[in-house]
């Protein structure tokens, strides 16, 4: 065990990590992500809230899931700008990946014979699971955030509100349209909201990676770092 490891493991800190690492553990946080959402839609008792918008979106215009998700993912993007964002490499690899392997993994679920109730539901409680762990994945990679968890942390930065208003706001917002315009809305929308939360909260510092320390002269305090979990407790 290296130095690192034993060090979060007495600790409970965020062990720092190399990049190649880091990339690795951003890019099976998306790939699950695209199949938490796949998971979440096949189930058909209500998406995660910017899929129902993505599904409502569907009904009007026949593209595929994955092209809305990519096209809403490049406008919230276009959101960034006034709120003087940033994006990483992580935020152009959610637009990427999300949106490539989500009509796969749609087509796939697609394969099984018409699912009983109760399958249906086990299948939404394994896409909340996963989602969790998708996210403290990509987001604990620290290699930038998707563009949606930006555009919540770029107004939060902007309007001072709290993290818990803008974001539930948002979803809000999303819900009503992509419901308005035919998305799936319903007890799966409701856990998800309800226990994805919750689940990333208890995720995130474990799946998280620091950043190595910058060198600090001797007698000086280093500057604190960003935790992402803080992001999460809303």
């Amino acid at each position: 065990m290296t130095a690192d490891r034993r060090r979060a493991a007495l600790t409970g800190a965020p062990r720092t990590s190399g990049y190649v690492e880091r990339t690795v553990r951003l890019l099976a946080g998306l790939v699950l992500y695209a199949i938490s959402m796949a998971l979440l839609v096949h189930a058909g008792l209500g998406a995660m809230p910017w899929d129902v918008l993505t599904l409502g979106i569907q009904v009007h215009t026949g593209a595929s899931f994955g092209t809305i998700t990519a096209v809403t993912s490049v406008i919230v993007l276009g959101c960034w700008w006034p709120l003087r964002q940033r994006p990483g490499v992580g935020t152009v690899a959610n637009v990427l990946v999300i949106s490539v392997l989500a009509d796969p993994a749609l087509a796939l679920l697609d394969l099984l014979p018409p699912l009983a109730f109760g399958w249906r539901l086990a299948m939404l409680a394994a896409g909340v699971v996963v989602n969790a762990v998708a996210t403290g994945l990509y987001i604990g990679a620290r290699l930038g955030p998707g563009p949606r968890d930006g555009l919540m942390t770029g107004l939060v930065a902007r309007s001072r509100w709290s993290v818990r208003v803008v974001k539930t706001s948002i979803e809000v917002t999303v819900v009503l349209v992509g419901w308005l315009l035919g998305g799936t809305v319903g007890i799966g929308t409701l856990v998800y909201a309800l226990g994805v939360g919750p689940l990333i909260h208890l995720l995130l510092p474990r799946l998280t990676v620091a950043r190595p320390e910058p060198a600090v002269a001797p007698g000086e305090a280093g500057p604190p770092a960003a935790d992402p979990a803080q992001v999460a407790a809303v």
